[in-house]
């Protein structure tokens, strides 16, 4: 097993369940970042407020931290004319993460985070399998070069998609976990349905590390799709990093309404229900996250929940 696949599962095994970081982008935006602007240009321009970030997550209680590197490919950063520093940006990303997870009195796994192209592939876009793998590729070396333990694919649609990144990530050399993002009726915008999350890329390399959700309508509906992916495979590590509910505009900005106390019932109802890496995704900051950690390490485990149980505790479902 390679020392960074290594690193992941021994954490695993001595805590049981892992506590992942909470919104990178939502988070940026509280400290100053705009609107128009691509989050991960910020590691050139304003890198001691990304390592501010990294660090009050890990004081928080995050075991795994996630690269500011989202839109880090060479599609997204096109948009913002930087497609031409896609290794530098990304091997920055990583190395601002490495440097603030050294500086811990733990073990913190630094997972590099690769989102969508933003390009749909052929045949619904025009862009050829063998581009994206190109595109990712690109990404994954400058994350590979900074540092990165594993390669994190987040917040997917289509399961093309998803195996094109996991196939860069093998060409790399970096082990990955992919998580993929539930909507309309349960499903990802491409149709792909929570029980089949587990057989995507099992043939590419050794493997995913771990399978998931994240971001998607809110901590109810990703306690559904994860009740039916640990069903579908009981033995696998899921993955559910939830945004902090449904976000509405004030002012101009979206906030989201999660209250803290509310991603702490999200947090124990995950961990009930099979999850062992849980985090949040959109709208959770490091208040969240210290109350999710406080309520998995005071409270023991509980029965596998319902969904009664989790409509019940958490709200009714965006999309029943």
């Amino acid at each position: 097993m390679p020392v960074s696949a290594s690193l992941l599962a021994d954490l695993l095994a001595e805590k049981g369940v892992l506590l992942a970081d909470g919104a990178m982008g939502t988070s940026l935006f509280s400290l100053g970042l705009k609107l128009d602007q691509a989050p991960e240009l910020w590691n050139e321009q304003h890198p001691e407020l990304v390592a501010k970030l990294h660090r009050d997550f890990i004081r928080a209680g995050a075991d795994i931290i996630l690269t500011n590197s989202f839109g880090g490919n060479h599609h997204r950063l096109k948009l913002h004319h930087a497609q031409d520093r896609v290794h530098s940006i990304n091997k920055m990303a990583a190395e601002i993460a490495r440097s603030v997870a050294h500086e811990a009195d733990r073990t913190i796994v630094v997972a590099g985070s690769v989102g969508p192209t933003g390009e749909p592939l052929m045949p619904v876009g025009a862009l050829a399998y063998e581009d994206a793998v190109s595109a990712f590729v690109e990404q994954i070396e400058g994350l590979q070069a900074g540092g990165a333990d594993i390669v994190w694919i987040e917040t997917m649609s289509s399961p093309h998609e998803i195996r094109a990144a996991a196939e860069a990530a093998v060409k790399v050399g970096l082990p990955y976990i992919y998580t993929a993002s539930f909507h309309a009726d349960g499903r990802t915008m491409t149709g792909l349905h929570p029980e089949d999350i587990h057989g995507i890329a099992t043939d590419i390399g050794d493997g995913p590390l771990a399978v998931g959700a994240n971001c998607g309508a809110g901590p109810a509906d990703t306690l559904s799709s994860l009740l039916l992916m640990t069903e579908a495979d009981p033995a696998a590590t899921v993955i559910v990093k939830s945004n902090c509910g449904i976000p509405k505009t004030r002012d101009g900005r979206l906030n989201y309404p999660g209250t803290p106390q509310l991603m702490a019932d999200y947090a124990r109802l995950a961990r009930d229900a099979g999850a062992r890496i849980i985090g949040g995704c959109c709208g959770t900051s490091c208040d969240h996250l210290a109350t999710m950690r406080r309520a998995l390490d005071d409270n023991p485990a509980g029965p596998r929940p319902s969904l009664e149980t989790i409509t019940g505790r958490i709200g009714p479902l965006s999309f029943p």
